[in-house]
């Protein structure tokens, strides 16, 4: 059955079958339950090739490969792999990860701030404002998605145990990088968003769709909070590697 609507993007199908699916062209095998999908540039394949990683499967795209490594740890096996830029992107990628085993998902990656707040701050989602496009293709329509409970308490004890100060928030995922204007970024910092990214609300629904747990967390980067002066400052580069740890440590403690 099909929700049907004027606008487009607010339809969906609730039941039909889908035409490709996402392991239609999978030749890497069965994947472990628990997963790191890291936006975080080289530091992730630098870390895979330093501790002996397995790449399972190679996704080849028009516009660059994407490895999907397995970590062999003492007690487990992880996936990690390094998601591309944007909503649209990055669940195609992980549809295809959950489908073929990760039950476990946690995501990592940095956010611009609306509001005043420092660089290389830990954040965890805990909802996300739904502005992007992907997520209507895998849920019905609604304002925001709540994040899964679960896996955000494991992110949050994980970072007490290692006496890390980090704040809960709602985050702003928005497909439109460029179109962040003076006035939308004052309304979203109005109804709640401290934050704002290009990704959460895709995976979170993705992983919903299809059964997985998901959760994120995020480390802030440029800053949005003064909109007549746009602020890049260090991009929250420094923040890379030990951000990748700390999402292992997470999935680690996730039982």
């Amino acid at each position: 059955m099909i929700i049907k609507n004027k606008i487009p993007i607010l339809e969906y199908d609730m039941s039909s079958r889908e035409v490709i699916a996402p392991d239609h062209d999978w030749e890497g095998g069965r994947l472990p339950d628990k997963c790191l999908f890291a936006f975080l540039g080289d530091v992730v394949h630098e870390y895979a090739k330093k501790h002996g990683a397995q790449v399972v499967q190679t996704l080849i795209t028009v516009s660059h490969d994407i490895q999907v490594y397995v970590l062999h740890e003492e007690k487990e096996d992880i996936c990690l792999v390094q998601s591309p830029i944007g909503a649209a992107a990055a669940a195609q990628v992980l549809d295809m990860l959950v489908v073929c085993g990760c039950t476990k998902v946690i995501a990592v990656g940095s956010c611009g701030v609306l509001a005043n707040l420092p660089e290389n701050s830990f954040m965890v989602p805990v909802r996300a404002l739904r502005a992007e496009g992907t997520s209507y293709h895998y849920l019905p329509a609604s304002r925001y998605i709540e994040l899964d409970e679960e896996p955000a308490a494991v992110i949050e004890s994980t970072f007490k145990k290692h006496g890390l100060p980090f704040v809960t928030c709602t985050t702003w995922t928005t497909d439109g990088f460029f179109r962040e204007t003076e006035d939308m970024v004052r309304y979203r910092l109005e109804e709640g968003c401290c934050v704002v990214e290009m990704e959460c609300a895709a995976l979170a629904a993705c992983c919903r769709k299809r059964g997985a747990k998901f959760g994120q967390f995020l480390f802030t980067a440029d800053s949005l909070a003064n909109v007549r002066e746009y602020d890049a400052r260090g991009f929250g580069t420094g923040s890379h590697e030990k951000a990748l740890l700390l999402g292992l440590e997470v999935l680690k403690e996730y039982n």
